[in-house]
């Protein structure tokens, strides 16, 4: 098994890989999933989790605690209760076997096996990589079985969460609209990157930017009690969060949570001096376009959200196709803006409640594992306001 076999166990067929009308089914029921509306009933979940997670921080105040580790178990809870609802727990088993899975895909990334060889002498990799798949597929199917159970088949009532909507499209009558049952399985373990793995990362790399910045920490902290007090926070005042925008938008710039993008010329095209033949695969870096100088200036190595203080266009010297942390255009990330919401819920909770410096024995090291995550998390010193 290479790479490739790696990552098709990881993403098969799903909203990531798949183009024209299997991608288009799929991505209509995501973009009702996590449309405006559906994010605003999330928000009160998204806050009780977080709430969960300070009321353990307590025993941190004043040592140096490790925060990513944390914001692993928050954002592993979080996208467990928005696509399984009233089975998030039987959901965060699930995604746990799929964290393992992850991690395999990882690890063998640069992994190059001899042809034959393969077939005859299997790594313990494959083989934990083949169990988890095993795992990941029976858990869900039984996942699938108590649904159905509980819904007496009724095609209507299998839920508002993602999983009853695709439940929905499993059952469709119209081929043409309808999904296989291996394709929602793929989704429901794509989801997991999507909805967990971008979040942590987002919030990893905030914590470590404002714990070096304590002048827009504070800045943060006053419009979070400007707008919320010190109760929890509502879809109406994140909506104002000015200062944590740009602030978020800024982290995203400096380390987006995914490196590359890909596309495939779909046709003949001409791009700048240059002629793409049809079917070419187009690699994008995101990380060296929001390092460029010559759209973001010779500061561009510095954290400066003002940046984004008229929005991304003024920012990027009218060049706004230069900043895209969740990609561009039809295929742009559908759970942008569930991760920047729940990346402010969580550090306005934070903020309202602690003061956080960098722990001396931080080590820098940003590590591309599928997504910019620092390696050694971020270690900080908590202290309670």
């Amino acid at each position: 098994m290479d790479m490739e076999g790696y990552a098709k166990k990881l993403l098969g067929e799903s909203l990531v890989t798949n183009e024209g009308e299997k991608w288009g089914k799929v991505r209509k029921l995501a973009n009702h999933t996590f449309h405006a509306e559906s994010l605003k009933r999330m928000v009160p979940e998204m806050s009780e989790s977080v709430q969960k997670m300070l009321e353990r921080w307590r025993e941190h105040e004043g040592k140096e605690f490790n925060m990513l580790k944390d914001f692993r178990l928050l954002t592993t809870e979080v996208i467990s209760r928005t696509a399984f609802g009233s089975s998030y727990m039987e959901g965060k088993h699930i995604f746990e076997m799929v964290a393992k899975l992850t991690a395999i895909t990882v690890k063998n990334v640069y992994t190059v096996r001899f042809p034959g060889i393969s077939i005859l002498i299997r790594t313990d990799d494959e083989i934990e990589a083949e169990k988890l798949e095993r795992g990941i597929k029976n858990s869900i199917l039984e996942l699938i079985r108590k649904r159905e159970k509980s819904k007496d088949g009724m095609f209507e009532n299998f839920g508002t969460d993602y999983l009853g909507q695709l439940l929905k499209l499993l059952h469709e009558p119209d081929t043409n609209k309808s999904i296989t049952l291996d394709q929602m399985i793929d989704e429901i373990k794509a989801l997991y990157g999507a909805g967990h793995l971008t979040t942590t990362s987002l919030l990893g790399w905030s914590v470590f930017l404002l714990a070096l910045h304590p002048e827009w920490q504070e800045k943060a902290r006053k419009e979070v009690v400007a707008f919320c007090g010190l109760e929890k926070t509502t879809s109406d005042a994140i909506a104002r969060l000015k200062t944590m925008n740009m602030i978020l938008n800024e982290c995203m710039r400096l380390y987006p949570p995914a490196i590359t993008l890909t596309r495939k010329a779909k046709r003949e095209v001409r791009l700048g001096s240059m002629t793409l033949p049809a079917n070419m695969t187009i690699f994008m870096s995101i990380l060296a376009l929001h390092h460029d100088p010559r759209i973001w200036g010779e500061d561009v190595h510095v954290f400066k959200p003002e940046r984004f203080a008229e929005g991304v266009a003024k920012a990027t010297n009218n060049n706004a196709a230069a900043f895209f942390p969740f990609g561009l255009g039809p295929r742009t990330c559908v759970g942008q803006n569930f991760t920047t919401n729940e990346a402010k819920i969580a550090l306005s909770m934070i903020l309202q409640r602690y003061k956080f410096t960098l722990s001396p024995n931080y080590v820098h090291y940003p590590s591309d594992n599928f997504l910019l995550t620092p390696k050694d998390g971020v270690k900080v010193v908590l202290e309670s306001i």
